[in-house]
């Protein structure tokens, strides 16, 4: 259920889909198969954190969405993006911010797989709060995880594996077309739904700001005492995905203001971390140089 926009939809779900399968491939090019062993060698600070991104967030936009004066919708939509873990970029991000590059993807890959059950138990127990009666076929939810995420990651690692001198040429070529089509998505973006931002009022704003510094903040905690992870689960937990909320939001026919709100937090979750990934960047340049 679209909230209409100055851009056509056809051009912003293109632009989407290009930049994400981009993205992912461009990852999956430069993951080294044997860090996954590496990281699971530590399966506390593996569970601590899937804790995070899929306990911890949801639990903290519960509390502070009712300590705000919020419309239910707003309410709704704030919770629902709260649920739906494992934003395509985060894994971009969370690398480019110093994060561990063996514990980020497999923790961005065991989110993705995860979120295909963590969703449908989060939604059957919000109906009891919100009195509701959503539902998700976890089919759904896996379908959208696995062409957004795990088919281009797996394909760039296939890459990576079968060719790995062509891949290392390529991946430098392909980050750079994936920063151009990320600036661009997020331009069309912000002039598509800026006036959604606006609409959505200072009290929404304003809570969505609350719980993306909690939810960082909680990461950045949980992932200690490793620097590197420490920003690599402060920035997956902060980091949402909008594609599954918006699949929920699709299949249930929620109210516009539910999807409009799930846009905000999109946005202005979004500008919310960029301070924190420019201290940890700051921070990485420091611990490179000694």
């Amino acid at each position: 259920m679209p909230v209409d926009g100055p851009i056509p939809g056809w051009l912003l779900s293109g632009a989407a889909v290009a930049t994400v399968f981009t993205v992912m491939f461009d990852l999956g090019l430069a993951i080294v198969p044997g860090d996954f062993r590496r990281a699971w060698q530590h399966p506390g600070q593996m569970l601590k954190g899937l804790f995070s991104v899929l306990i911890v967030v949801p639990a903290v936009a519960l509390a502070v969405t009712r300590m705000f004066d919020l419309a239910r919708a707003v309410e709704i939509g704030i919770v629902l993006m709260a649920i739906s873990p494992g934003a395509p970029v985060a894994l971009r991000r969370s690398l480019n911010a110093g994060g561990d590059r063996a514990f980020a993807p497999a923790l961005q890959i065991a989110v993705a797989i995860l979120a295909v059950v963590s969703m449908p138990l989060w939604i059957a127990a919000l109906n009891e709060v919100y009195s509701g009666s959503a539902s998700i076929d976890p089919r759904h939810l896996a379908r959208q995880v696995f062409v957004a995420q795990l088919l281009p990651l797996g394909l760039g690692m296939l890459v990576r594996q079968i060719a790995p001198h062509w891949a290392g040429r390529l991946v430098a070529r392909l980050d750079r077309v994936a920063t151009v089509l990320l600036i661009t998505l997020a331009v069309l973006a912000l002039i598509d739904v800026w006036h959604t931002v606006v609409d959505a009022g200072l009290s929404a704003t304003l809570a969505i700001f609350v719980t993306t510094a909690l939810v960082l903040a909680c990461g950045h905690v949980l992932g200690g005492p490793d620097p590197a992870t420490r920003t690599a689960l402060a920035i997956v937990s902060a980091a949402r995905n909008p594609g599954l909320a918006l699949v929920v939001a699709t299949v249930n026919g929620a109210a516009p203001g539910i999807v409009a709100t799930v846009l905000a937090y999109l946005v202005v979750s979004a500008l919310t971390v960029v301070p924190y990934l420019i201290w940890r960047q700051r921070i990485g340049a420091v611990r490179r140089r000694r």
